[in-house]
């Protein structure tokens, strides 16, 4: 089996030095966010909505797939409503007192998001619709047959 040797641990490399030791506290203050931009990205598959504060930086999230929901029932309204209910509820950490929505695609959440965002207790300040329209740029993908 060889030579057992005993390896002595050195005084100055068991205990931690003071540097070590000190500890630093994460910051805990948030900013304030009073209007905020909620935009909604609705698809055949999924519900994402995005609030982001008037500078565009993102404070809150979610999507249908984030909450839980697998597959087909992603594309469900009431994932959709459940979707914005979560992300509201983040977003009122930051004190959101008022809301402008931008709605983006087609898909079976489009309305449910909408209305769980305005059920939500916020200030509506406006419903914009920004759905991308092609003006005959490429070929649209076939539509699928069942």
């Amino acid at each position: 089996m060889g030579k057992k040797r005993i390896i002595t641990k050195a005084d100055s490399t068991s205990e931690p030095t003071e540097q070590a030791k000190v500890s630093v506290s994460k910051k805990t203050s948030k900013k304030q966010v009073i209007n905020g931009v909620a935009h909604i990205n609705v698809s055949y598959n999924n519900t994402i909505i995005a609030i982001s504060d008037s500078d565009g930086e993102i404070i809150s999230w979610s999507s249908a797939g984030s909450i839980g929901f697998k597959g087909s029932k992603k594309s469900t309204p009431y994932a959709a409503n459940l979707v914005a209910k979560d992300c509201i509820e983040k977003a009122k950490k930051y004190n959101l007192t008022n809301i402008k929505i931008i709605v983006k695609g087609i898909g079976p959440g489009r309305e449910s998001a909408i209305r769980g965002l305005v059920g939500s207790g916020l200030n509506l300040l406006s419903l914009q619709d920004a759905t991308p329209v092609a003006h005959n740029g490429v070929r649209r993908k076939k539509s699928r047959r069942v």
